[in-house]
């Protein structure tokens, strides 16, 4: 069961790079932070080349790579920004609707439809969303939803989780070209470099900036550089799709940071809707 302690530190990696993001963006906008938990996890991950090489490369994989990687560096400037406009607490929950979108892209992409269980998990997610914002029910019954629609933040992670659900697919192509730890590291390189100049352009200099706020910066990258590696490790002794789901453990620990950190408001619905929601990703990973 070693692969689990490996799951839940990605779990728990991930939501500390979430934290330590909100927490930056008070100071600096979500361009140089997009770009920093790229090039300070790098470091953490390019000795893994010494171990595993540098496979054959196809061009299926530079198609995935390209496809993958310009629209996940689209989504890491998005996904900062929702964080930024929004709590952490009622916005990263919204990633758990990636599974919704992949019915729709992963039957046309590589051919792949969930079983009723994963259908459940669907509706799991869908109702864990409203339980998120169940306190706005006296409006009506879609109230819930209509206010996390009106909220820029988890709006905004929505646009997140469909583009997660087109370059996931392009991930498992490139991941199948090579191996999990060389396509991080490819993909991720290849986002720095699409990203330096966007960041140039936004910041005007962000070595400045680096060199100011490296002490915040550094562990945003760097619990980002270990959530990788402890994906590939846990990848690498179980099924992704069980990895996956106990990685969304996350967004319950978000909430958890959000009430005792960032003092956000609106704990109880908040928590009881995001383990809805992870329940909803575990069926689907069952299935």
């Amino acid at each position: 069961m070693t692969w689990l302690l490996f799951a839940f530190l990605t779990a728990f990696f991930e939501s500390l790079k979430d934290l330590f993001s909100k927490l930056g963006l008070r100071k600096m906008n979500e361009y140089i932070i997009a770009w920093s938990f790229l090039v300070f996890a790098l470091p953490i991950l390019l000795p893994l080349l010494l171990i595993t090489g540098i496979p054959e490369l196809s061009s299926r994989f530079f198609m995935a790579l390209m496809i993958g990687g310009g629209i996940n560096t689209v989504v890491a400037i998005l996904y900062m920004k929702a964080i930024k406009l929004s709590d952490l607490s009622i916005t990263v929950p919204m990633v758990t609707f990636t599974p919704l979108f992949l019915l729709i892209t992963s039957p046309l992409i590589l051919g792949e439809f969930p079983g009723a269980l994963g259908l459940a998990g669907v509706c799991l997610i869908v109702f864990g969303a409203y339980v998120l914002n169940i306190r706005e029910q006296d409006r009506g019954w879609l109230a819930p939803f209509r206010a996390l629609l009106y909220e820029s933040g988890p709006r905004l992670m929505l646009l997140v989780a469909f583009l997660w659900s087109i370059s996931a697919n392009m991930d498992s192509i490139g991941v199948e070209e090579t191996s999990p730890i060389f396509w991080s590291i490819a993909a991720m390189s290849f986002m720095t470099v699409l990203l330096t100049p966007v960041v140039i352009w936004k910041t005007g200099n962000p070595f400045r900036m680096l060199k100011g706020n490296y002490r915040a910066l550094i562990p945003i990258g760097a619990f980002h550089g270990l959530t990788i590696l402890s994906q590939m490790t846990a990848i690498s002794m179980a099924l992704v799709a069980y990895v996956i789901a106990i990685k969304r453990m996350s967004t319950v620990l978000s909430v958890i940071w959000g009430s005792l950190i960032l003092k956000e408001k609106g704990f109880k619905e908040r928590i009881a809707g995001v383990l809805v929601m992870v329940v909803g990703v575990f069926l689907i990973a069952v299935s």
